[in-house]
C-alpha cells in the first residue's frame, strides 16, 4: 500500500539515510534554493529546515530529487512495473460470456478500489481558521530567485470542477503571494483551471478553489499528470497507492481536499479580475515574464497542528521535476502506445524542459510513417507543445542521449528529413514569434526507404560477431584479474 500522508514518507527517507536536517535558520528568501539547487545537482537526500526566518513552519524540499526517491515514492522497484500494471488493465476486453465476467471480477474490483474515499474529517481538519483569522504570510513561502515578482507557493494541488459535467480537477499551478489572504493562479490558457475559469466566465460567475499543500507523494504527483479532462487525478494516486485517496469536504467551497494533506486554503477566483503576477525563474531555466492572471482570494485556510510545508524549485535543469517528469514519461508511454502501436519508446530529456525536445523510436512500417507520428504526437495533449520531435527506428535507444545523437547526425539529410510545422506552443516558451503559437520541428532519423525516395543502399551498423563477443568477454575479464 502507499504511504498513509507526507510525513509518513518523510519517515521512509529519513531510516533509508535519505533526510538531510537543516538545523541551523535559513531565509526563505534565496537561501533554501541555493541549499536545494545543490542537493538536486549532487543527487543528494531530501532537506528538511527546521528554522525558517520569521516563520514557525519547517519547509521539506527535494523529496522526489533522485530515481530512487521517485520510486519510493511510488511503491515500485522500476518503472516499468507502472507500464505493466497499466499494461494488464488495457487488456481488459468486453466478456463474452459467464467465465470471462468471472475471470473480470478481481481485475474490475481492484478498478473499483482505486475511487476516492469520502470521509468525514481527517488530519487537515485539526485547526480551522475562518476569514480574518488567518494570513497568509505566517507560511513559509520562498522566494527562489533574485529576480522573482514574490514568494510562490510552487507544489500546490488546485481543486476546481468542471461547470458542465461536475467532475473534479487536479492541476498543479504556481501561486505568487501577493498578501495576508490573496495569491495569483497561474492556470496557463490550455491547462484544466483556465478552461474551468473560462466557463465561469462565460456565465459572470467566481470559481471556487481550494489548494492542499503537502500529503502523500503519489498524490502530489498525480497532480501534475497530464490527463484527460474525464480522468480525475485521484484516481491515478489511487491506482499508485494501490488504496484510495481519502477526501474530505471543505469548509467554505463545494470541494473536497486529501484528508491527509498538510494545509488546505479554500476560496474563489474571479476570471475577470486579473493582477500582474511574475516574473518567475522557470523550469526552462530562463525566467518567465510577468503577466497578468486571475487572483485567488482565500476566505478559510485549514491545517495540521504541526504542519509541514513541502516546497519544490525549478531552474536550470536538472532540478527535481526532472526526475517527476521522466516518472511521468514512463506511466504515460503504456497509454501512448494504446493510441500509437507502432511506437516502441518515448524519452524526454531534461535538458529539453520537457517540452522542447521529443525522442521517439518506432516500428517503421511504411513510407512517411515517422512523420505520421510527429504529426499525431502534435495533436495529442500536452503533447502538442513539442517543439522538436526527432523519429527513429526501434533499434535505437532513446534512453541515451549519445547514441541519438550519433544515429540522428548520421541517418538525416537536413534537405530531406525535415518537417516544419506550426501550432500551439506552451505559455511558457519564450522564443515563439507569438505568445503560445509558434514553429515546429520534426526530424525524421528512421532508415530511409525506396518508397521515399531513397535509391541507394544503407549501410548496416557496425556490430561484432555474437561468437566472437562472447569468447573474448570471457578472455578478456580472465585477464583483467
Amino acid at each position: 500500500m502507499g504511504y498513509k500522508d507526507l510525513r509518513d514518507f518523510v519517515g521512509a527517507l529519513e531510516r533509508d539515510g535519505e533526510l538531510l536536517w537543516i538545523r541551523e535558520e535559513v531565509d526563505p528568501r534565496l537561501e533554501i534554493t541555493e541549499i536545494l539547487d545543490r542537493a538536486v545537482k549532487e543527487g543528494g537526500p531530501a532537506v528538511l529546515f527546521e528554522k525558517v526566518r520569521g516563520h514557525a513552519i519547517p519547509v521539506l524540499g527535494n523529496v522526489l530529487g533522485t530515481h530512487r526517491r521517485m520510486l519510493k515514492a511510488l511503491g515500485i522497484a522500476r518503472y516499468e512495473e507502472v507500464d505493466e500494471r497499466i499494461a494488464a488493465f488495457f487488456d481488459i476486453k468486453q466478456p463474452q460470456g459467464l467465465l470471462d465476467k468471472l475471470r473480470m471480477l478481481p481485475q474490475l474490483a481492484e478498478l473499483a478500489s482505486f475511487l476516492p474515499k469520502t470521509v468525514k474529517s481527517g488530519p487537515c481538519k485539526e485547526v480551522i481558521l475562518g476569514k480574518g483569522q488567518f494570513s497568509l504570510l505566517d507560511l513559509p513561502v520562498c522566494t527562489c530567485w533574485p529576480q522573482d515578482g514574490g514568494p510562490f507557493i510552487t507544489l500546490p494541488m488546485v481543486f476546481t470542477k468542471d461547470r458542465a459535467s461536475g467532475k473534479r480537477n487536479c492541476g498543479m499551478y504556481r501561486m505568487q503571494v501577493y498578501d495576508e489572504a490573496t495569491t495569483g493562479m497561474h492556470w496557463q490558457l490550455h491547462k484544466h483551471g483556465a478552461k474551468h475559469a473560462r466557463q465561469a466566465l462565460a456565465a459572470g460567475e467566481k470559481i471556487e478553489v481550494a489548494v492542499a499543500i503537502g500529503s502523500d507523494p503519489a498524490t502530489y504527483f498525480s497532480a501534475a499528470m497530464p490527463l484527460p479532462d474525464d480522468i480525475d487525478e485521484m484516481i491515478l494516486a489511487g491506482f499508485i497507492r494501490k488504496e484510495p485517496v481519502e477526501m474530505v469536504a471543505c469548509e467554505t467551497v463545494g470541494l473536497e481536499v486529501p484528508a491527509n494533506a498538510e494545509i488546505v486554503l479554500e476560496g474563489w477566483v474571479d476570471p475577470a479580475e486579473l493582477r500582474r503576477e511574475g516574473p518567475f525563474g522557470d523550469h526552462t531555466g530562463y525566467y518567465s515574464l510577468a503577466d497578468d492572471y486571475p487572483v485567488f482570494h482565500v476566505e478559510c485556510v485549514t491545517r495540521r497542528k504541526e504542519p509541514l510545508y513541502v516546497h519544490t524549485i525549478v531552474g536550470p535543469p536538472p532540478m527535481e521535476d526532472a526526475f517527476m517528469g521522466y516518472a511521468i514519461e514512463r506511466v504515460t508511454l503504456p497509454i501512448l502506445k494504446r493510441q500509437l502501436p507502432e511506437v516502441t519508446d518515448l524519452h524526454m530529456p531534461p535538458e529539453g524542459v520537457f517540452h522542447n525536445l521529443v525522442l521517439v523510436s518506432i516500428d517503421k512500417a511504411y513510407p512517411g510513417h515517422a512523420r505520421k507520428v510527429m504529426h499525431a504526437l502534435w495533436g495529442l495533449g500536452q503533447a502538442m507543445f513539442s517543439k522538436v520531435i526527432v523519429v527513429v527506428d526501434s533499434d535505437v535507444n532513446v534512453q541515451d542521449a549519445s547514441e541519438v545523437a550519433w544515429r540522428v547526425l548520421a541517418n538525416i539529410d537536413p534537405g530531406r528529413d525535415l518537417e516544419l510545422a506550426r501550432g500551439p506552443a506552451d505559455a511558457l516558451e519564450h522564443a515563439s514569434q507569438f505568445f503560445a503559437y509558434g514553429g515546429k520541428l520534426g526530424i525524421d532519423a528512421t532508415k530511409k526507404w525506396p518508397g521515399e525516395g531513397f535509391t541507394r543502399d544503407w549501410p548496416d551498423v557496425i556490430a561484432m560477431d555474437a561468437g566472437v563477443k562472447a569468447r573474448m568477454a570471457t578472455l578478456w575479464e580472465k585477464n583483467r584479474k
